[in-house]
């Protein structure tokens, strides 16, 4: 079985060509106009490459802020534009008022004019491009799944929720006790079937999602074999996902956790222990002075409009499923939890205006510095639960305690992938993407987290 011809880009392809599209198109284009309007601020020369260096990284940054490297809302074009609008802007400022590292504001100040427009439109005109055409269905990725039929369903849907640009041909039924003719959801065939759609249309990749070991039949087996001899493309499910959506699939992991979450590598490396630590106090440092800077404006709010305590403490769980008490503003009227605890809600009608100002900036979280610097958490990390909820959610969803292998965080990646946790399903789907940071935590990753809060921040995301 020969591979597809067929032209597809994966996530991780699409993301690349994204970036390198819009430094290409950035830098050509302010290049071109100088040369056409002999404008030297714009030329990228022997003299001035090292300043497009800065330039590049402006644009990548920005870029990353405003979540124009976010595949769902790239291939939207209203997203796009407002997107690529706040990044122009930024890039440009960015650029102009670091003359140390960019070239000299030029005596004719119209060229800075030309020069924002020029970053605009070119980035405009490129992004309107993509969503036309390299969004559109002629580069969706076709797939068939082998998988039982109770699951198919949902990972077909999962699937194409993550990525609309993958098209689901159909699967192959591994659960011998539920034999399936016809499905109007999903089509359901069999090997020769699949082998015959392969090569009618274009399926580039088989993603295996079977947990029923004993539904690979010999003659599966001996299929998916051929094909991968033949350089075709057969992945695991939780690896495709993982690289989709940037979570764990707990609900389709299983006893054998260990072969999907390789913690040691992690918690282990001495060198990111130690950068960790170093990068914890010298944040917590900085966080506290901000703190000394903002807590006149927050006593101030809290007395017009707070009327109670400026500040609460909480019991939480931290690393090794450890308790200790969480310091924020307050940010809800008091005696808020007469009738017990509860999980806080959109719109929760305990939230004060105020309040409601504090948590969309995240202000409320700013004394949580303070226990970082005392080492019961960390800037990066899943966020501390409350014991009773801990032992709640333990009892509900698979997996839950492992979150407590690391400290707790300020922000996390759950917490700039999601927003609050309001149902079982919306802490699993929390649970998933702290699952992943702790499998793949790096410094990369970290950065990632820190740029995707400065997003969530600037856009008030925050509830």
């Amino acid at each position: 079985m020969a591979p597809s011809n067929s032209i597809h880009f994966d996530i991780s392809e699409r993301k690349v060509l994204l970036r390198v599209i819009d430094l290409c198109v950035v830098i050509c284009s302010l290049h071109i106009i100088g040369l056409l309007f002999d404008m030297n601020y714009f030329l990228i020369n022997v003299d001035q490459w090292f300043w497009s260096i800065f330039l590049a990284f402006y644009i990548l940054f920005f870029a990353t802020v405003f979540e124009l490297y976010d595949l769902q809302k790239a291939s939207r074009i209203t997203s796009t534009l407002q997107g690529v609008f706040y990044t122009g802007m930024f890039t440009s400022v960015a650029y102009l008022l670091t003359p140390f590292f960019t070239p000299a504001l030029p005596d004719n100040r119209l060229q800075i004019f030309y020069f924002i427009a020029t970053i605009l439109i070119s980035l405009m005109s490129w992004r309107s491009i993509y969503v036309k055409l390299f969004a559109s269905s002629r580069f969706d990725k076709r797939i068939i799944i082998v998988a039982d039929a109770v699951d198919a369903v949902e990972i077909s849907n999962q699937l194409q929720a993550a990525d609309p640009n993958y098209t689901i041909i159909g699967y192959i039924n591994t659960d011998r006790e539920i034999q399936m003719g016809h499905d109007d959801r999903i089509t359901v065939l069999k090997v020769d079937e699949a082998i015959r759609k392969i090569k009618t249309e274009n399926v580039s990749e088989i993603v295996v999602a079977s947990m029923n070991s004993a539904g690979i039949t010999t003659k599966i087996y001996t299929w998916l074999i051929e094909l991968v001899e033949n350089g075709f493309s057969v992945r695991e499910y939780s690896q495709v996902y993982e690289e989709m959506t940037d979570r764990v699939p707990v609900n389709f992991v299983g006893k054998d956790f260990y072969r999907y979450f390789p913690f040691a590598r992690s918690n282990q490396n001495r060198l990111y222990q130690v950068y960790h630590r170093i990068f914890d106090i010298l944040i917590s440092i900085i966080g506290i002075v901000g703190f000394v800077i903002i807590v006149p404006l927050v006593l101030i709010g809290n007395l017009l409009a707070n009327r109670g305590p400026l500040f609460y403490s909480q019991t939480r769980v931290g690393r090794n499923r450890e308790q200790f008490e969480i310091l924020k503003f307050r940010t809800m009227v008091t005696n808020a939890e007469m009738d017990g605890a509860q999980f806080t809600v959109k719109k929760d009608a305990r939230v004060t205006m105020f309040g409601k100002f504090l948590r969309k900036t995240r202000l409320d979280e700013i004394p949580q510095f303070f226990n970082i610097l005392r080492g019961e958490m960390s800037v990066i990390g899943p966020r501390p639960e409350r014991p009773v909820f801990v032992k709640k959610l333990t009892e509900k969803i698979p997996f839950y305690e492992t979150r407590h292998v690391v400290k707790p965080g300020l922000t996390g990646w759950a917490q700039v992938k999601s927003s609050y946790g309001e149902t079982y399903d919306d802490h699993l789907r929390k649970l998933q993407y702290d699952l992943y940071y702790i499998k793949k935590r790096s410094i990369f990753l970290d950065i990632r987290i820190l740029v995707k809060t400065l997003s969530t921040v600037f856009f008030l995301k925050g509830q």
